[in-house]
This record gives C-alpha cells, structure tokens and sequence, in this order.
C-alpha cells in the first residue's frame, strides 16, 4: 500500500471523508441538482449534469495516481458532497485540493472547514507535502473569500486557462506552504470551535 495511492478514510467531528464508492454517484446527484446547484456555471459542480462521464474522468485521474477521490459523508452516513486530492506528484511533494462541492444545506457549516483540516492534514503530516494548492474560477469570488479565510495565500492568476462550460476561465491559484501549515492548522481549528 500507497499513502499516495490509496484513499484513507479521514474521521472528524463534523464530518468523514471516505473513498468514494460507484454507489455514491445517486447521492452526489441529488445534492448538485437541489437548489440548482450545478446550475452554477463556473463551479464544477455542473458537470454532474453528465454523471457517468463526471465519474469516469474521476476514475481515470485516480488510476493514473492523479487522485484521491472521497465521498463527503455526515455522521449518519448521508453523502453530502465530494472532494478530492488532484494534481499529485509525489517527486515534488505536491498537490492540489480539489474537485470539491457541498450540498447547499451544510454549506457554510463545520463541513468544509473540518474537510479541510483533514485533507491538509493527511498531505502535510503523512505525504509530507511541501506545498497543497487550491484553484478556483476567477468568477467565483465566494470560493475565494473561503479559501482565503482558512489561510491559503493567493500565487496569482493563470489567465484563458482553460475551456469551461464553453468560455474561457481564468484561475486563481492559491497555495499553503508546510511552514505555513501550524498557523493554518490553528486557524482551522478555531474556525472549527465556532461550529461547535
């Protein structure tokens, strides 16, 4: 076994993230569709309006070692979202966090900030990163503000970086270095505290 290739399951309070199962696509559908949700054209939530052809792509990122993919789960089991490690190079000491949506109903709960804390905790204190990136469309200002609540520090923006729902994207990168991951941490905590 991988640390870098095989998907843990990482237990929190608030939250499990687990290896995503085939099984779980329903649910994740579900939670894109209510609200309309992926009705949201530069999230990616929107391409689970094409779901078989979402998770294969997902699929084949992980077989590749590309990925970690995790079903978001609550304490009673419900699936709530997804997210992922993406981009990995473990000769760089590297990754992405990433292809991550929640239900409308636990956004803005412990949910994402306890998601967090165990994904930068599994690359920095057992993959022993370097350094974790999270990128986001530059029209998504709200996924800015909380990535930049956690603490990441934005590197800049790639422009015309690629083709998205039949536009062209700019991203926003931002990124946490492992010198950088206590002061996270302790910020992720307390942003953790007000939930409880």
């Amino acid at each position: 076994m991988s640390a870098w290739r095989d998907t843990p399951t990482l237990v929190g309070r608030h939250v499990t993230l687990r290896p995503l199962a085939d099984d779980d696509l329903p649910a994740l559908v579900e939670a894109a569709r209510a609200d309309d949700l992926w009705d949201i054209f530069y999230a990616s939530v929107s391409q689970l309006k094409h779901a078989d052809r979402w998770l294969a792509a997902a699929r084949a990122d992980e077989a590749a070692g590309r990925a970690l993919l995790f079903a978001v789960a609550l304490p009673d089991g419900k699936v709530v979202g997804t997210t992922r490690l993406m981009r990995m190079n473990e000769a760089h000491r590297r990754l992405d966090v990433g292809g991550t949506f929640y239900a409308t109903r636990v956004q803005r709960t412990g949910v994402n900030t306890e998601a967090k804390l165990l994904l930068f905790g599994h690359a920095f204190d057992l993959l022993d990163c370097r350094s974790v990136q999270i990128r986001t469309d530059a029209l998504n200002r709200r996924s800015q503000a909380a990535i930049e609540r956690i603490g990441a520090k934005r590197d800049g923006v790639l422009r015309n970086h690629q083709i998205s729902e039949g536009r062209l994207r700019d991203t926003v990168v931002y990124s946490v270095l492992d010198r950088e991951w206590p002061g996270v941490r302790q910020n992720l905590h307390h942003l953790l505290a007000k939930h409880r």
